[in-house]
């Protein structure tokens, strides 16, 4: 449940606004909301978009994150008074830990948009904000330095879960999504080239169905080394889902990609698997580069996209480019 009244008498007890007038106060609570959550009810999760500042006025949460086995670990508690999520109004990063009620709680949501704008309106409140946030976090340093020293380290474990596939140790889907505009815009800053990738295994399902998801699931993870053998350590490996890839390459032209892709359908193409030494494997893989073939991450996917369904079109085991 969420109010969208809020009062900056509500503020006067929290550290971060403690040094602001009551006026100011008022002003800042019009821009928030208030939202109760239920003891043992998520509030936001590792991975999840951070652009929210929440401030608890009653209650309590926890941040935590899972460790290797799958266990919560408990990094801090916050109480009334305190806040959680402040990265969201720094730079908007993505949530490197977990937070849930552990009580009844209500918390004030302050969006990051919506602090953009107290700076534009009130930039001498939004300076003492910061500075107030910034004096905090020096006072858990000197306290607890230990503590948070493990705090970043397993929050930077946390953040490479988030954006790796467990299985191959490769990027995710979701890092793609949220990084490739931004390899764009620095390639065309830049004026170099960029290319896209699609990489699909031939057959892979026929596989599946012939020799089980358990072997079938250790084929992928071997064809993911491959990958690392093939390419150079600045290319951008992501599995999209399944036997799906996306390979990206920062500063390689249409010849040089052509090239790293043959090399890649030869390797797979000599792969052998003791256990089924009759399979032989091979894939097809379709790629569009930045400038030549567009200027958009839509545009790269879309060619790219249609460049895989020619080589497929045309017997598999290739690697055609958008001007093929």
């Amino acid at each position: 449940m969420t109010d969208n009244v809020i009062s900056g008498s509500l503020l006067k007890d929290v550290a971060i606004f403690s040094e602001l007038t009551d006026e100011q106060r008022s002003m800042i609570a019009s821009e928030m909301k208030m939202s109760r959550y239920n003891a043992g009810e998520m509030i936001f999760r590792e991975g999840d978009p951070g652009d929210v500042l929440y401030v608890v006025i009653k209650g309590a949460v926890t941040v935590f994150i899972m460790d290797n086995e799958g266990k919560e670990v408990i990094l801090a508690e916050v109480r009334a008074g305190s806040y959680v999520g402040e990265m969201s109004i720094i730079d908007q990063a993505h949530r490197s830990a977990a937070c849930r009620a552990v009580e009844d709680c209500n918390l004030l949501e302050l969006h990051a948009d919506d602090f953009l704008h107290i700076m534009h309106n009130l930039p001498q409140a939004s300076t003492k904000i910061m500075n107030r946030m910034l004096s905090i976090i020096v006072e858990r340093l000197m306290r607890t330095g230990a503590f948070i020293a493990q705090m970043v380290q397993w929050g930077e474990e946390s953040r490479k879960r988030a954006i790796t596939d467990p299985a191959t140790g490769l990027f995710n889907r979701r890092y793609l999504e949220d990084s490739f505009d931004g390899l764009i815009a620095k390639a065309k800053t830049s004026g170099s080239p960029l290319t896209l990738v699609m990489f699909d295994l031939d057959r892979f399902g026929s596989l599946n169905a012939m020799y089980g998801q358990e072997f079938c699931d250790g084929l992928i993870i071997e064809v993911a080394s491959v990958f690392r053998s093939v390419f150079a350590p600045e290319d951008i490996l992501v599995r999209y889902g399944g036997d799906e890839f996306i390979f990206i390459f920062p500063g390689s032209e249409p010849h040089t990609a052509q090239k790293k892709c043959d090399s890649l359908c030869e390797e797979v193409r000599n792969m052998r698997f003791a256990q089924h030494p009759e399979i032989r494997l091979t894939c097809s893989l379709g790629y569009a580069t930045l400038p030549d073939h567009g200027s958009t991450a839509e545009e790269l996917k879309d060619k790219s996209d249609r460049a895989l369904y020619r080589a497929k079109e045309d017997g598999r085991d290739r690697a055609y480019g958008a001007d093929n």
